[in-house]
């Protein structure tokens, strides 16, 4: 099994949102020295929960700063783009770290309605179009034709390179899954949405859908996970209280930032929130770092994916550092391994 990374750039109460931002950066450098394959980037708008609004930039900055590890997005939510523009972009990032870039790409809006019709007038037009935009990237950041008669056939991404991103679907419905098995892509199913509901069906249906590209002979499956771990179970379960008061707020469609162990331990819970709290809890992937790698290994021979991304947030980002030391650790990983995963 792979280990990856996704890091969305949580925003922590007490702490100013740019400070996520550069904790972002040190962990992509502590991740890769303990042998993750990829760090990924999320990508969400007006939110005071998650300062990750543009990947594309924070790639830029981890990629210039690592040797090793790939670095890519998950996702870019291309409604909001001209597909030129996001492989200039990727062609740059290309450059910058030939080999190790990942294109990951997503048709939610990352943002409530307003915010997409801000960031695109047209967002919910083009979502509609969104196979016809990933077409339209593919080629252009591998360098290739557009498809004949195309208006903008003529038009190149530059700068050209020997190298290609590797390209990615995400998802957390059928949609990505038929997507992404369209035009033979691997595919990472947004497990930490969906506490895990639709995985095995999407997964199923891409693998059964897949239509062989040159690049992937047969299907890659990979799913992203919420887990967090620490030296103890009572530790990890202190650090996970942050997050089940947050996905508490979160399912009434209040988005704010990470609350710390001693305000959730202080949240007057009512029997309603402590039901759902519970309910959470039975399929949260939270314990010592063995205890964590047990349910991973598990999760992923489930449902067949070769690789795994791990989100795991934290209000202290020591403590989030450690949980994935000890993930590492008990998943055998190597700094080595980055290596092999860039080749």
């Amino acid at each position: 099994m792979r280990l990856s990374v996704l890091d969305q750039s949580t925003i922590v109460a007490g702490r100013a949102p740019a400070e996520s931002i550069r904790e972002t950066l040190e962990l992509a450098r502590h991740c890769e020295a303990l042998g993750y394959a990829r760090y990924w980037l999320a990508e969400h708008h007006n939110s005071d929960a998650v300062a990750g609004a543009a990947p594309e930039v924070l790639m830029a900055a981890i990629a210039a700063t690592t040797r090793r590890i790939r670095v890519g997005s998950a996702g870019i939510m291309l409604p909001h783009y001209s597909a030129l523009k996001v492989a200039e972009q990727f062609r740059v990032l290309e450059a910058i770290a030939p080999g190790r870039i990942d294109m990951g790409l997503g048709r939610a809006p990352g943002s409530d309605g307003l915010t997409a019709h801000a960031l695109n007038p047209n967002a919910a037009v083009a979502a509609e179009h969104f196979p016809a935009l990933v077409r339209d990237l593919l080629a252009w950041v591998a360098g290739e034709a557009l498809v004949e008669r195309h208006p903008f056939r003529d038009i190149r991404a530059q700068p050209a390179g020997p190298t290609v991103p590797e390209a990615w679907i995400l998802g957390s419905s059928d949609y990505g899954a038929q997507v992404a098995a369209h035009f033979g892509l691997p595919y990472c199913f947004a497990h930490f949405i969906t506490d895990g509901k639709g995985a095995a069906e999407a997964i199923s249906l891409y693998r059964d859908s897949f239509r062989p590209s040159t690049r992937w002979p047969s299907p890659h499956a990979s799913v992203c996970v919420w887990a967090v771990a620490a030296d103890t179970p009572e530790e990890a379960e202190r650090l996970y209280s942050s997050r089940a008061l947050w996905r508490l707020y979160r399912d009434r469609g209040t988005f704010v930032a990470m609350p710390s162990p001693e305000e959730a331990a202080a949240h007057p819970w009512t029997e309603t929130e402590r039901a759902r709290a519970d309910k959470l809890r039975a399929r949260a992937i939270v314990g010592t770092g063995a205890q964590v790698a047990a349910q991973l290994h598990r999760l992923a021979d489930e449902l067949g994916v070769q690789e795994v991304a791990v989100l795991s947030t934290a209000h202290d980002p020591a403590a989030r550092r450690r949980s994935y030391t000890l993930m590492a650790e008990a998943c055998g990983l190597r700094p080595e391994d980055v290596a092999l995963a860039a080749d």
